[in-house]
């Protein structure tokens, strides 16, 4: 089935104005993505302007049809690549100006002598460019590593910057040898091709936007509110990742924390003097545990006054002093009123365990222990299980 060039403008600019409205639609959603979205869905509406200026170029005068649709597709193109940019905060956009302008000036002095070849390939440079940055820069979005969509999101530019690339430097090659018939199945070619661009790229920003929500919503699942650390949930989930990747016969310590006496804390000076009191604990444990050296370990609130931390790499006799560092800083932060100026302990068992020799459960069952004989013989001070059961 043949289909004209007419045809394929007008499915285009439908597809670009449904993925425009689709774009805004999802902004009532993402809002923490609202302006990405915005920029997107202008980008989208610029692209179906661009493509009704490019189906009457012939009928405006001059070079004003041809240079106004390539300036519009740029914009268009300018205002994706912004929203990409932003993913990661991303901000000064004078440049986009200079390159419209650029673009313009060149046109008016060169294109007036040579409006087709600037239409057909020279206008494909700027395009291929952009694109290409704007794989680049989705490539290297910290915002958007790690999820599932970011590699079709970087392909999809790519593919699309290297088909420009061709169009302007292997086309007229082509049109040399074989004639200007060639010309116009490159046409046909690019209007097909930009058509799946045209859909391929807004459900591509939609997927990373909504992939990163559902990312945050799992975070969100995994972190204790009160704390900022991990929650019972986490723990377990990347407790028990660390133990099966963590090979060979390197030691894993587990330090099991109980505040001392937190329900006194509780009915004498009430819950929000008791959440401070929480909160210091987190913050102390944060950042003297996470300060150690890769594998990172797993600092969590399992629920009330308990805590738990996870060392991979490290044995008992490093995990014991930075046990009794933890404690011994908790007390004199809380005397020195960094906190809400109550005198809180903490009591701590520890136990080591190696990969492949039981599970993190059993692994904190004897931290538990340790921790009970810790409150029995005074609290305050680290206590440290026995070997495990082979």
């Amino acid at each position: 089935m043949q289909v004209d060039l007419q045809t394929l403008y007008c499915l285009t600019i439908g597809t670009l104005t449904v993925a425009g409205a689709m774009m805004l639609w999802e902004r009532q959603a993402y809002r923490l993505r609202a302006r990405e979205l915005g920029f997107w869905a202008a980008g989208a509406f610029v692209f179906a302007v661009a493509c009704v200026v490019a189906m009457n170029r012939t009928r405006l005068p001059g070079i004003s049809g041809p240079a106004g649709a390539s300036l519009l597709f740029v914009s268009g193109y300018l205002l994706w690549l912004h929203g990409v940019r932003l993913l990661d905060g991303r901000a000064g956009s004078q440049w986009y100006a200079v390159t419209l302008g650029a673009l313009a000036l060149t046109w008016a002095v060169a294109g007036v002598h040579f409006p087709q070849a600037f239409w057909n390939h020279i206008a494909s440079l700027p395009v291929a460019a952009i694109v290409g940055l704007t794989a680049l820069t989705l490539l290297r979005c910290r915002a958007v590593r790690g999820l599932r969509s970011r590699a079709i999101a970087v392909a999809i530019p790519a593919g699309h910057g290297l088909f420009y690339l061709c169009r302007a430097f292997v086309t007229p090659v082509l049109a040399s040898a074989y004639g200007a018939e060639v010309l116009t199945a490159v046409a046909k070619f690019t209007m097909y091709e930009g058509v799946l661009y045209s859909v391929a790229m807004p459900m591509t920003f939609i997927a990373l936007i909504r992939e990163e929500a559902q990312e945050r919503l799992r975070a969100a699942a995994r972190t204790d509110y009160l704390t900022g650390l991990s929650n019972r949930h986490g723990f377990f989930e990347q407790g028990s990742r660390i133990l099966s990747r963590h090979g060979g016969d390197a030691p894993v310590s587990l330090l099991a924390f109980d505040l001392d006496h937190f329900k006194a804390i509780n009915d004498r000076h009430g819950h929000a003097a008791g959440d401070a009191v929480i909160r210091l604990f987190a913050n102390v444990a944060r950042d003297l545990i996470r300060d150690v050296e890769d594998p990172e370990p797993v600092v969590a609130r399992l629920g009330g006054e308990e805590f738990a931390a996870l060392l991979p790499g490290r044995g008992l006799a490093e995990a014991k002093r930075l046990g009794e560092e933890v404690a011994l800083r908790f007390a004199v932060a809380s005397e020195q009123g960094e906190g809400p100026g109550i005198r809180a302990t903490v009591s701590i068992g520890l136990a080591e365990g190696r990969p492949g020799r039981g599970d993190l459960g059993q692994l904190l069952d004897r931290a538990d222990r340790a921790l009970y004989r810790a409150k029995a013989l005074g609290r305050n001070r680290v206590e440290v299980a026995g070997p495990a059961a082979a």
